[in-house]
């Protein structure tokens, strides 16, 4: 269900091909790549044979904004993780936008993998991989080797009641204080994996600053070899709580049911040493 000003859902279109089911499409704001289509609710796509078959995947508009964050990345990536991929649509983004040569897709929480899973075979996102792997061992594996690596961070999901869903406990300070703890986390244990030029995107469904902003002031006091890069397509989106460019969609906006993202590109070979890096973040 999607109430009030949320705007409207979207679906990516997986491949070039006519769609064969009627949908009636709505405008879609500039930063939308060509192959994203916001439709009005009661076409219902969901219930046609095309959605079946894998010819598209349907998301909120606002994942569709977060990841604007990966435009930053120029050239074709060889490589890039997604590390809490589940339920798989900012992947399907990720590989309609570039076809890398390998797209790791991982999720920790168990009863989440089957979705992302049976997500990724309906829409045949190929050549893919699906992992279950704790993001800090994921730095050890994958060191210096990754092209593109985003983080669509567990958060407090404070939008979700754009959406008309429950989101109970969203606002308290300690439901907002365990996420922002968790986020620190495994961005500083996923960090080592980016190569040198290669960009780490973070992106959240909240709109508490501790969860957002904030994280991304301490993990660049933390983690000088990254820097904030701005993102071209959502300059008019600036967050206003940051000189940094971090980038807000609200639901009164009208576009979704709100988004937060910021693009991360790390600029220099690591002097420091591996489990330096890996044991950062305790560092409060």
């Amino acid at each position: 269900m999607y109430g009030g000003q949320s705007g409207a859902p979207a679906l990516i279109l997986m491949d070039e091909k006519p769609l064969s089911a009627s949908i009636e499409f709505l405008p879609t704001p500039a930063w939308c790549p060509s192959y994203v289509r916001r439709f009005a609710p009661t076409s219902r796509p969901g219930s046609q044979p095309d959605h079946e078959t894998g010819r598209y995947y349907i998301l909120d508009t606002s994942s569709v904004f977060a990841s604007c964050a990966l435009n930053v990345f120029k050239g074709h990536p060889e490589r890039i993780l997604d590390v809490c991929a589940s339920p798989g649509g900012k992947s399907m983004l990720a590989w309609r936008k570039f076809h890398p040569e390998v797209l790791l897709c991982n999720e920790v929480i168990g009863k989440r993998l089957p979705a992302l899973i049976s997500n990724l075979k309906r829409c045949s996102v190929s050549p893919a991989s699906v992992h279950s792997i704790d993001p800090q061992v994921l730095g050890q594996e994958l060191l210096g080797s990754t092209d593109i690596v985003f983080v669509d961070a567990p958060c407090s999901g404070q939008s979700l009641i754009g959406k008309g869903q429950d989101a109970e406990g969203c606002f308290h300070p300690s439901m907002i204080n365990m996420n922002a703890n968790r986020q620190r986390r495994i961005l500083a244990s996923v960090a080592p994996c980016v190569r040198t030029g290669g960009v780490l995107a973070y992106m959240t469904c909240t709109f508490s600053k501790d969860e957002n902003e904030g994280v991304v002031e301490w993990f660049l006091k933390r983690f000088p070899m990254f820097e904030a890069v701005p993102i071209s397509e959502l300059v008019g989106y600036q967050s206003k709580l940051t000189p940094l460019p971090c980038y807000r969609l609200f639901p009164h906006f009208g576009e979704g049911a709100g988004a937060f993202c910021t693009a991360l590109r790390c600029i220099e070979e690591r002097e420091s040493s591996f489990a330096e890096l890996q044991t950062v973040w305790s560092s409060q």
